[in-house]
């Protein structure tokens, strides 16, 4: 079996598999280095003997044997497994109790758990947020960097102190009570909304959509309204993330290719996903408390909304943009609104605005992407070009640098002829 492949598999195992090995141990530390050993054992064992008929089980189960092997090796107490976690290579479902009551017991959702571990209030939110997608979505320093927009070896120290710091605090592992997810939900909410963020468009790798995360991220954003009913915030990030995992068959070409919204085939869109996307962010605002998942929400709505790109309500896109700065500002909604100005005003006006978002979006590729546009549109092609170039250097994915050598080349010819 091909290793890209096995890959696959393994990433899209890892967040049950770590969640569960954590609940095992304790140890958030023992859980990662447990599962990192059982995944090269994986790829060695997977790749002569092929795929195992439930890898999730075979990764729990050789995950928590070498546990119990590198707590051996370090002398301390030998561990008992629980019963639902003994080896069951014969294709029985070590976690099958769990799997079976998932969507009817919220508080047994290990990975939902898992979360609620990494967001406690001994850590900062920062280190919350950061340490949540390292241990849950199992996204590497460099990604969690790029989503903060801070440099790795920052990200990296922040990371390691969050997990000295829970250490430290010897916290049992357990269903957080009432007042405890009430206390943590909102750090558990960015958490997903990011998870989500990184699957819909990932900063590194051959891939640009990883599904299986966006599909995390949209069970455990279920998971959350069920928690919270009242909290009409829960309700806007799950409709935002249903409504973009709606476009996700027009974002890629047949032959891998990126899509732009603008030329994507909306006939494609998954209007069953959008309109319940819908129904969820209109009960969201009859609350009268917008907040900024509810007004991405929002956005996202008016988009899917227009069935051609040119029928895009654009004022309503600046309007809901600028209602986001205000409750949410941030130097990355400045840049998206910068995009909706260039429609409404032109490309000149939109490129001023750009000007003091230089700095802080330096090494965002998407920054110099938009600049590269602005600059091709005003007809001024070698600096677009090299924004362009810019861009390509600060590209994470594969399909995003083909798609930049793509707008490259077009420029070179055009100034050619």
């Amino acid at each position: 079996m091909q290793s890209g492949l096995l890959s696959t598999h393994l990433r899209a195992a890892r967040p049950r598999v770590l969640a569960a090995l954590n609940r095992v141990f304790g140890d958030i530390d023992l859980a990662e280095d447990a599962f990192q050993e059982a995944s090269l054992r994986a790829l060695k064992s997977w790749q002569r003997d092929s795929l195992p008929k439930d890898p999730v089980a075979w990764l729990i189960v050789a995950g928590r044997n070498t546990g119990i092997d590198l707590i051996r090796k370090k002398s301390r107490e030998t561990l008992t497994a629980p019963e639902n976690l003994e080896p069951a290579f014969d294709g029985a479902h070590p976690e099958e109790g769990l799997t079976q009551s998932l969507d009817q017991s919220v508080y047994r959702d290990d990975i939902l758990r898992l979360l609620f571990t990494c967001c406690h209030p001994v850590l900062r939110k920062d280190q919350q947020i950061a340490l949540s997608l390292k241990i849950v979505a199992g996204l590497s320093v460099d990604e969690i960097a790029r989503a903060f927009l801070v440099q790795p070896k920052t990200m990296e120290q922040r990371i390691t102190r969050a997990k000295k710091r829970l250490q430290a605090a010897k916290l049992p592992y357990e269903d957080p009570d009432a007042k405890a997810r009430a206390d943590r939900f909102s750090a558990v909410a960015n958490a997903i909304y990011l998870i989500f963020n990184e699957g819909y468009s990932a900063s590194q790798g051959p891939q640009l959509i990883r599904e299986t995360l966006c599909e995390e991220a949209i069970r455990l954003a279920r998971l959350l309204v069920r928690l919270f009913p009242e909290a009409p915030e829960l309700r806007g990030l799950l409709a935002l993330c249903l409504i973009h995992h709606s476009r996700r068959h027009a974002r890629l070409s047949p032959n891998g290719e990126a899509v732009t919204l603008e030329d994507q085939d909306r006939s494609t869109w998954d209007r069953k996903e959008i309109a319940e996307g819908n129904i969820l962010l209109e009960a969201a605002l009859r609350r009268a408390t917008p907040g900024p998942f509810q007004i991405e929400a929002a956005i996202a709505a008016t988009q899917a909304s227009a069935l051609r790109f040119e029928e895009t309500d654009w004022a309503e896109l600046d309007r809901l943009y600028r209602a986001l700065q205000h409750v949410r500002p941030s130097p990355v909604v400045a840049l998206n609104r910068a995009v909706v100005v260039a429609k409404l005003k032109g490309p000149k006006e939109a490129l001023n605005l750009l000007v003091q978002l230089e700095g802080p979006l330096e090494r965002y590729a998407s920054y110099h992407t938009v600049k590269a546009a602005f600059l091709a549109e005003l007809g001024r092609t070698s600096q677009a070009q090299q924004a362009y170039e810019v861009a390509l250097s600060h590209a994470g994915t594969e399909v995003e640098r083909q798609h930049l050598q793509k707008k490259i080349d077009e420029l070179k010819n055009s100034l050619e002829d």
